[in-house]
């Protein structure tokens, strides 16, 4: 019985962690198929530049993030990334993920794999991005691995991949594209992928975006910004739907979502 026990636990580790792997790449296959991104594949003609204020570009309180099947929320923070001195499309990330009052530190990598141009150049809101002399907007793609403290009870890697926007201004200077961040569903930096635990190998989804959250089912019911659904507010989101309907409580809530909580 104990036996049997054990391989039926095997058996639903390994179809979460399977189920969680193609989400990921299943992510970057559709990406890739858009038929508004032309074919050709710009990775090595970008070597040398470096993107990494890309990612570190949003305030984090908008960085919006769940783990596992009930939404629970996580948050991520880069504290610092640096672009390898050898590999020219891997950069070295130290960061911090926080879900409930548990802050876990994290290093790994995040490895460009596509670089690819959109055929169009939006103009934004009201064309105001016209004249602007901009030279195109460009979607990269990778794979990322990040290791939290195996010594630690609760800790364990992500793993998955990711979409990151820019565009290049007239000189060549790349910028975190927000031309589009009035619009509705705006979304950057999406991270789709898994978290698994070291010791138990337990498999949860998890997926952050800025602005919004890739994937996110029925989490977020919102039109023009992320707005987290009733059922799941008590997995995180409180705080967030105190802020946006400015309840009695909006200032508490306003000081625990803008905190520095990585400086813990």
């Amino acid at each position: 019985m104990k036996k049997l026990f054990v391989l039926l636990i095997i058996l639903i580790i390994s179809r979460d962690f399977a189920s969680a792997q193609k989400e990921a790449n299943d992510f970057k296959y559709m990406t890739l198929k858009n038929t508004a991104l032309s074919v050709k594949e710009l990775k090595e003609m970008f070597a040398s530049m470096d993107f990494s204020k890309l990612f570190t570009k949003t305030n984090n309180s908008y960085t919006y993030g769940f783990i596992g099947d009930n939404y629970q929320r996580i948050r991520i923070k880069f504290i610092s990334i640096k672009k390898d001195s050898v590999s020219p499309n891997t950069y070295n990330i130290y960061g911090k993920s926080m879900v409930k009052n548990n802050i876990e530190e994290f290093r790994g990598t995040i490895k460009i794999t596509n670089i690819r141009k959109y055929k169009g150049t939006s103009m934004g809101l009201d064309n105001e991005w016209k004249n602007k002399g901009l030279k195109g907007q460009f979607v990269i793609l990778g794979d990322y691995d990040f290791f939290e403290d195996s010594t630690k009870a609760h800790s364990g890697i992500f793993k998955g991949t990711f979409e990151s926007d820019f565009y290049l201004d007239k000189t060549n200077k790349y910028h975190y594209d927000d031309i589009e961040m009035y619009a509705d569903g705006y979304v950057n930096n999406e991270f789709v992928g898994k978290w698994v635990q070291y010791k138990t190998i337990v498999t949860k989804r998890c997926n952050w975006g800025d602005y919004r959250i890739p994937n996110s089912g029925d989490l977020d019911i919102g039109a023009g910004e992320f707005s987290p659904a009733d059922k799941y507010l008590k997995y995180g989101w409180q705080t967030l739907r105190d802020v946006s309907f400015q309840k009695t409580e909006s200032k508490k809530a306003i000081a625990a979502e803008k905190a520095k909580w990585w400086n813990n």
